[in-house]
């Protein structure tokens, strides 16, 4: 199966022609690319990329549902509209998160049983990867919803690295089971009783920052906002040792010497810690597959994002994330009728 990826290349810090460029780069290798964004910027491209022109942009609005909603004419709103459609396969937007997740939402819907979708981004860790969400798409959660989020990881896990039963954790302020706020301490209990015997993860309980990046767990679930701030932390202190290592390497002469000795040691590390290769973060528990990378990405980290979205349509992420997940018990069960009938009255 060949898929086709839709890109909203409105909002990236480089500009459109960096997206475009990106896209160019997938296309090389088959991924079939449709590109929404102003073509007087994106200017010409090769085979394989389609340009839409789709110059408005709501990247930057402050209300992104409501941009999202009155107007049908943004190339995010345009691109996931695509994806509902069938003209598309899987998402991926340069823009704000808060824009695709509305643009998905409203029209490529959420996934049966879903309570919220999530964003899941493998953390790329030397020797011990590490599939860190949600990283920024729910501020405000519930215990049941960190609950499917730990269900979606562990699926997401399973199909990317092949690990059979992920271990799953809670980031709290501690690793005591009575340790973090009322949210954590109840999505705890939850996750200890819908995780037993549950083949399809093992919930160890609760980490701390110092062991996001350890090994110690597959997935580390978080609410959006807790997330979010670990994951940039994560990035501004990997980026600034490297950069004080480079530093200290060319300071003087001997340190010169050494610097040229541990050069290829030190780039391959820089490359394994570069935001940029897992592509971005997967969009999970809409009815189809999106990938939100970081506007500040170059056209190899869109590359990758590209090729990432069209591996997940490949390997049917969203379908089997879902199945992964009702095998579990861990989808939301509609109401009964009696139930429906007493909320009537």
């Amino acid at each position: 199966m060949t898929a086709t990826v839709a890109v909203d290349a409105n909002g990236a810090d480089l500009g459109p022609r960096e997206v475009a460029e990106g896209a160019l780069i997938a296309a090389r290798e088959g991924v079939k690319v449709i590109v929404y964004g102003p073509a007087d910027r994106i200017g010409e491209v090769g085979p394989g990329v389609t340009v839409v022109d789709s110059p408005v942009s709501i990247a930057k609005s402050p209300e992104p549902a409501s941009a999202a909603r009155s107007t049908p004419d943004a190339s995010i709103v345009r691109a996931a509209r695509a994806v509902a459609e069938g003209e598309a396969d899987a998402l991926v937007s340069a823009g704000s998160t808060g824009a695709a997740l509305a643009a998905g939402l409203f029209n490529i819907k959420r996934a049966r049983g879903i309570f919220r979708p999530a964003l899941a981004l493998p953390l790329p860790i030397p020797d011990h990867p590490v599939t860190l969400l949600d990283v920024g798409a729910n501020a405000d959660v519930r215990p049941d919803h960190l609950v499917q989020f730990a269900f979606m990881g562990a699926a997401l896990v399973t199909l990317l690295h092949g690990i059979a039963r992920p271990r799953v954790a809670l980031l709290s302020n501690g690793e005591e089971a009575t340790r973090g706020n009322e949210l954590v301490l109840e999505a705890h209990g939850l996750l200890e009783q819908r995780a037993a015997g549950s083949f399809g993860m093992e919930f160890i309980g609760n980490v701390e920052g110092t062991h996001v990046v350890d090994g110690t767990a597959d997935v580390i679930v978080a609410d959006g906002f807790t997330g979010n701030i670990t994951l940039k932390l994560i990035e501004g202190v990997s980026q600034t040792l490297l950069h004080v290592v480079r530093a200290r390497a060319t300071a003087t002469s001997r340190g010169k010497i050494g610097g040229a000795m541990l050069r290829p040691a030190l780039r391959g590390l820089r490359d394994e810690l570069d935001p940029e290769g897992p592509g971005g973060a997967y969009l999970l528990g809409l009815r189809k597959l999106g990938v939100i990378p970081h506007g500040r990405f170059t056209r190899v980290g869109f590359a990758n994002a590209i090729r990432a979205a069209a591996r997940g349509v490949e390997e049917d992420v969203t379908g089997r994330t879902i199945a992964a997940m009702e095998s579990a018990g861990a989808l939301r069960r509609p109401p009964s009728d009696s139930t429906a009938t007493v909320a009537a009255e």
